[in-house]
């Protein structure tokens, strides 16, 4: 149900509103003084045209041939070669999700009136978010600066009928789903086609989705760590206020104030509390320290990407009809930059995850058997289960090598420094993902341990959330095939349904778990 309206250029636009509106949620559309500022954008290209001003991308050509000068007659026939020339990407497609933000990212920069397209080219984009008729885009093609030139081109090859588009989940081709539907490619007028390739809308899609879903790891991660914390026997007094005021990092004091709600009050906890036991290992009182590092990393990006969308990253833009600058707007560096650090701050998360589940199966817990299993020499029990983990946070060192470290000259020189930001994106989604199989190996685990700890109850949440994975995955008694369980906990991960559970509980106990800082690190 749609419960309210964006207007593209006017409103500022927000990750958690980009994604509604690619959901459906929340309906977008031009506002009627917004596209007074399209229309008179588009009139400062006309009078170029019909001028002898000399403007680059409207009577030039493009990169090194900006010196070659376009006669009016054939300006707009450039701009559809320029979709032709530059649609050059490869590999798998990108996902329908991901191709719907970049168009919807593409439709609140151009509604801000500094390119110079028409009204209609706006609005057949909208048609498309609306109608979800979603461009495929290749995933590989594109280094990050004079925009995501290749990608966007994909992107916007089917408002002149060509390419290919995913339409009631199927692939079809532009021009028989057009004329099927009753539909007339467009006509692009004068510095359109370089106004829709110009920008760095599949970096910022990428960056998006990778706010989004690092926000739903690092939430989740701070509630399977708490379940492993209450499995293992862990000590609270790592996640004192006391001791984290004294380094006040934010995100530290988030971590540590969240887990401490959630322990405090655990009858397993208060078990142990005169144990003989001086310390933990780093993977279980460390915590604070490395999951608020990842949050920290996450809110820089959060704020830069908040930033990117709202921008135009259009080349040359038209800031009034005395002015047109071309600069370098398009150039990916800030966002690149900032998704190699999230992809290393995301990576980490699953480091740690792996040290805390090989903690778990080497029997030193009291009540908690090696490899969590009772019976062990004919079963392996979860023994092979961190083999996995171990494969995986492996893979994601290797992804963590920076791609925006990496420059390699385009455009016979004209483009002699690129930001490679389009890798920097992809590298963080397909870290993302194996962090996600790592924190649903380790849910297995914490479930398991804790479940040698009964009768003793943990906190109402943390209860909630055992009772919950058991009402999906049985205790292991015996050796089993381990694949079955590790994709309902992934289901578990990757539905969110661990979040979910824990703010009913909460709602139902009346109390708020989440820490300190939540109004920074609880919404994006």
């Amino acid at each position: 149900m749609i419960k309210s309206i964006f207007h593209y250029g006017e409103d500022h636009l927000k990750t958690s509103t980009a994604l509604a509106i690619a959901k459906g949620k929340i309906r977008a559309e031009l506002s009627s003084s917004y596209r007074v500022r399209v229309q008179q954008s588009a009139k400062i290209v006309e009078r170029i045209v019909a001028s002898d001003e000399v403007v680059y991308g409207i009577n030039t050509g493009f990169g090194p041939l900006c010196t070659t000068m376009i006669n009016s007659t054939d300006t707009k026939l450039l701009q559809e070669n320029i979709l032709k020339s530059h649609a050059v990407g490869i590999g798998e497609p990108i996902d329908q999700e991901l191709s719907k933000l970049m168009l919807i990212l593409k439709a609140h920069a151009l509604a801000q009136g500094f390119s110079g397209v028409q009204e209609s080219t706006i609005d057949r984009i909208i048609w498309h978010i609306d109608h979800d008729v979603i461009p495929l885009v290749p995933k590989q093609g594109s280094v990050g600066a004079s925009g995501d030139l290749a990608p966007l081109s994909h992107l916007f090859l089917p408002l002149i009928g060509l390419g290919q588009v995913y339409y009631k989940n199927e692939v079809r081709e532009t021009s028989t789903l057009l004329i099927e539907m009753g539909i007339a490619p467009l006509h692009l007028a004068a510095k359109e086609g370089l106004a829709l390739i110009n920008g760095t809308q599949f970096i910022a899609a990428h960056a998006v989705m990778g706010v989004v879903k690092l926000h739903q790891t690092l939430m989740q991660g701070d509630l399977i760590a708490t379940l492993m914390l209450e499995g293992m026997n862990a000590s609270i007094k790592p996640f004192f206020k006391e001791l984290h005021d004294l380094r006040p990092y934010g995100g530290n004091k988030f971590v540590a104030s969240t887990i401490f709600n959630l322990l405090e009050g655990s009858e397993i906890v208060t078990s142990h509390a005169n144990c003989s036991r001086v310390q933990d290992p780093y993977s279980l009182r460390c915590i604070p320290q490395v999951h608020g590092a990842s949050r920290t990393a996450w809110l820089h990006l959060k704020e830069l990407v908040e930033i990117e969308i709202n921008s135009v990253t259009d080349n040359p833009v038209l800031i009034n009809d005395r002015l047109t600058i071309s600069g370098g707007n398009f150039h990916g560096q800030p966002l690149a930059m900032a998704l190699d650090y999230a992809c290393l701050a995301t990576s980490e998360i699953g480091n740690i995850a792996d040290r805390r589940i090989y903690l778990s199966l080497e029997g030193d817990t009291p009540n908690v058997p090696k490899l969590l299993l009772k019976s062990t020499g004919l079963n392996s029990g979860f023994m092979i289960l961190q083999y996995t983990t171990a494969a995986l946070a492996s893979e994601n060192k290797g992804l963590c090598f920076p791609a925006s470290a990496d420059s390699i000259p385009t455009s016979l020189g004209q483009e002699d420094h690129v930001s490679m930001g389009s890798i920097s994106g992809r590298k963080l989604l397909r870290v993302l993902d194996n962090v996600e199989k790592i924190q649903a190996i380790e849910l297995l685990c914490a479930a398991q341990a804790l479940d040698f700890h009964a009768p003793l109850r943990p906190t109402p949440i943390i209860a909630g959330l055992h009772d919950y994975i058991r009402s999906l995955i049985p205790h292991v008694e015996e050796d089993q095939t381990m694949s079955v369980i590790i994709d309902t906990a992934l289901t578990i991960v990757r539905n969110g349904e661990l979040l979910d559970k824990a703010k009913r509980v909460a709602a139902q106990e009346g109390v708020d778990y989440v820490g300190e800082g939540s109004e920074l690190f609880d919404s994006y």
